[in-house]
């Protein structure tokens, strides 16, 4: 994955995103994978795929790359760090929805990784609760490149690229 990450200049698109939200007042929400430990899935009934391909590869281990916070996107005063998530959504089984709406939040941009795992399902996980979500197609990555096609094809939904500037995010930028 971080060779695709590479590769797509994740790193740069993120910082771009992140900087103009902050820069806009806007509060980011971190929401993380189950940082992989030994033992995680082992004794579960009904571990998905994804989650036994993720144990069999370490992904998002503690303290390494993807299992920690890149030094450019540690956390700041104000951001909220919601509980880590065991499948592919941010809102199933963690406390994403209930502190998005503590805050006031119906307006939700999707970017990080996996694109085509826990992006697409938290945006679609999203849109089912009611949100207005936005992913942002060139600031996103997967362990492939052809994980990297647009999510959620089908819904419609409107897609952002960071490069042409805030007014393409402007449906998920407004400073409300």
């Amino acid at each position: 994955m971080k060779a695709v990450a590479e590769e797509v200049r994740l790193l740069d698109h993120l910082q771009e995103v992140v900087s103009t939200a902050r820069a806009h007042g806007l509060r980011i929400f971190f929401v993380l994978h189950n940082r992989w430990k030994p033992g995680d899935y082992v004794s579960f009934d009904f571990p998905s795929p994804y989650q036994l391909g993720s144990a069999r590869a370490e992904a998002f281990a503690e303290a390494s790359w993807g299992g920690t916070f890149h030094d450019d996107f540690q956390p700041q005063p104000g951001d909220v760090v919601a509980r880590e998530h065991w499948g592919s959504s941010g809102f199933a089984n963690t406390d994403l929805d209930l502190q998005l709406r503590q805050h006031g939040i119906r307006r939700v941009i999707l970017i990080g990784l996996v694109a085509n795992t826990c992006i697409e399902a938290t945006g679609r996980f999203g849109m089912e609760l009611g949100y207005h979500v936005t992913p942002v197609k060139d600031a996103k990555a997967a362990f492939s490149q052809g994980g990297c096609t647009p999510p959620m094809p089908s819904t419609g939904l409107p897609t952002a690229t960071p490069s042409s500037g805030p007014r393409s995010c402007s449906r998920s930028f407004p400073p409300n």
